[in-house]
């Protein structure tokens, strides 16, 4: 069977698992009785209940004569590192694009990756049938992407599909009322455009992992495409190392795919894609080969982390009450196993201390670690997400990002006045209608706590993204946290009715009455710039006085709902955030109210902030 291996790349929320889920039902991968669900590509919980990709993911369909292997990339730019990785797995893409959002910043950087790699490009115009959609607009913006890429000739020549994947309709017009039931002109599209894979059977065999994947049993499963020659089962290969080194090692076991399943085979042939299990320690980007060092293939560049944040033991007065996985040795093992799944991800034990420093490829990277932390058991605190900086040639740098604001105009005054204030530099401006399109270069550093304080001045409308640009020199940019204090409780016990209804008038608070607290534990937003500690868990004095007002309800108001990225934005330096698998919680680093007075009376928040 002939073999087209494609990726579908695009920006977040364009389509791109539910195109995965029309093609997989196209092909009749599914059998009549069996069930299927939506985005069935989306395996982990969280992904499902996100609706966003998370880790790369093979697929593969037949189609005519044709095995067609797919890859499903992550939208969102903290797992751009697994789109990087997979293009040299494939010799062709599928760049999907939302007919009414046009280009975003995740399409410029896919698009730049597969452009690089001089892989055939077939664009898919997704959800023509979306209210105010605008194929012919999202078209001409794709091309202007292409001249921007600097792309040849042969390039900017991309065949054009438009679809609606969630209807399962296609055609290569772009009349909405051309639309046909079924992905046939997409299918017939990709084997017409996309060559086949340039490889040998002859030869010594080539092999590159460019994903992991982890089993209990065998350990890391590599996933690459095979190069040149064939392999089985029980053969003898080598492992040349990043460091040059090499490693022999038997195969013991070949993985294919089909549809959703796995399935164990004991050959392959050069074009296939597989999973090669037998090293333990295989990484991203090492050549397995059954020939010499000569066999070697160019190492596959790791996207480097940008943010970091410290994992810590849970210390508060709570420790222990509702999480089975507490001790340091489980978290760091755990932290550790992470590690050899995901090449993105970077952990270092703080000497002398139950503390380790993480480093990811952005806020929600990590956010999602913690969150799966949570759910299997684990108790622990994280601090404040801070970027990573670099000395390049002798000079301080710090990481800088690329910025697309989508919102409604009225709104565009405010937001300009918002990112100005965190030292980002307006690049373009667009108008459509009532939307307006701003692209902005940013300091990564301005957009840690930068989400909740768009959506408020957007009032939900907004719409941002960003990805990473570049390294540059740091500048002195002020303090860019929270500026409003924290309303801190000062005892420990359960918060009253009472308290709660006294202290909404010194801020907004974070819990409800009957929530149990302890001393240092953040329970509200102050209204000014300074800490207040507040006795939230005060019982109102009875006496044997009668008062006009004894009988009066106390009317709370809501607590804000907070997520789990919004407690790591909200959180500043002397702030943590206490993660068990019942509760997020907000504390101080420092709990005892009379320390933590004496600290900051030496220590200026601001100052420790800048």
């Amino acid at each position: 069977m002939k073999i087209k291996n494609i990726a579908i790349i695009a920006h977040v929320d364009h389509g791109k698992t539910t195109l995965v889920d029309t093609l997989l039902q196209a092909t009749d991968v599914y059998r009549d009785n069996e069930a299927h669900q939506t985005r069935a590509m989306d395996s982990n919980e969280i992904e499902r209940e996100r609706g966003i990709t998370i880790l790369a993911k093979n697929t593969a369909i037949n189609y005519g004569d044709y095995r067609i292997n797919i890859l499903d990339t992550p939208g969102h730019a903290d797992f751009s590192g697994e789109v990087e990785r997979i293009m040299g797995m494939v010799d062709g893409v599928l760049l999907l694009v939302d007919a009414y959002e046009g280009t975003m910043p995740q399409t410029r950087f896919v698009l730049k990756k597969a452009l690089e790699h001089q892989l055939k490009t077939i664009v898919v115009i997704n959800k023509v049938d979306r209210e105010f959609a605008n194929p012919a607009r999202a078209v001409d913006e794709v091309l202007d992407l292409f001249i921007e890429l600097g792309a040849t000739e042969d390039q900017l020549d991309f065949p054009v599909c438009y679809a609606s994947a969630i209807n399962n309709t296609s055609s290569l017009s772009p009349d909405i009322a051309k639309q046909e039931s079924g992905m046939k002109p997409l299918l017939d599209l990709i084997l017409k455009e996309i060559p086949d894979p340039e490889v040998s059977l002859d030869g010594a065999f080539v092999f590159q992992p460019a994903l992991l994947d982890y089993n209990e049993y065998v350990g890391r499963v590599g996933i690459g495409r095979i190069t040149k020659g064939t392999i089985k089962v029980g053969q003898m290969v080598n492992c040349i190392r990043v460091d040059g080194s090499v490693k022999s090692f038997k195969v013991q076991k070949l993985i294919g795919f089909l549809g959703l399943k796995r399935v164990e085979i004991t050959e392959a042939s050069a074009g296939d894609i597989v999973g090669i299990a037998g090293l333990a320690d295989i990484y991203v980007g090492e050549t397995i080969t059954s020939g010499g060092i000569e066999e070697r293939l160019p190492l596959i560049e790791i996207s480097e982390p940008t943010v970091q944040m410290n994992f810590s033991t849970n210390s508060s007065p709570f420790s222990g009450q509702e999480g089975t996985l507490v001790t340091a040795r489980k978290i760091e093992d755990y932290l550790f196993k992470e590690t050899e799944k995901d090449v993105s991800l970077r952990v270092e034990r703080v000497l002398g201390k139950e503390e380790w420093v993480v480093s990811g490829r952005g806020e929600l990277h990590l956010s999602i670690l913690i969150e799966n932390m949570r759910r299997v058991g684990f108790e622990f605190n994280v601090s404040r997400p801070r970027v990573i900086e670099k000395e390049i040639d002798g000079i301080l740098c710090e990481p800088y990002e690329d910025l697309q604001i989508d919102c409604p105009s009225e709104y565009v005054g405010p937001v300009i006045e918002l990112l100005g204030n965190r030292h980002a530099e307006l690049l373009t401006m667009n108008t459509y209608e009532n939307q307006t399109k701003l692209i902005y270069k940013i300091p990564s550093r301005g957009l840690i706590s930068f989400n909740t304080d768009f959506l408020t001045t957007t009032h939900g409308y907004g719409i941002l993204s960003h990805v990473f640009s570049s390294y540059e020199p740091k500048e002195a940019i002020g303090f860019m946290g929270r500026m409003l204090g924290a309303l801190v409780s000062s005892h420990t016990g359960v918060a009253t009715t009472y308290a709660c209804g006294q202290a909404e008038d010194r801020g907004e608070l974070l819990i409800e009455p009957g929530t149990p607290v302890y001393e240092g534990m953040i329970v509200g937003i102050c209204n000014r710039e300074e800490d207040l500690a507040v006795n939230i868990t005060r019982e109102k004095q009875q006496t044997n006085q009668r008062s006009s007002t004894k009988d009066t309800t106390v009317v709370l108001k809501r607590p804000r709902a907070m997520t789990l990225e919004n407690y790591l934005e909200f959180i500043n330096d002397d702030e943590l955030v206490e993660v068990t698998p019942k509760s997020i919680r907000l504390r101080k680093v420092i709990l005892n109210t009379d320390d933590r007075k004496r600290y900051d009376s030496y220590h200026p928040k601001r100052a420790r902030n800048d």
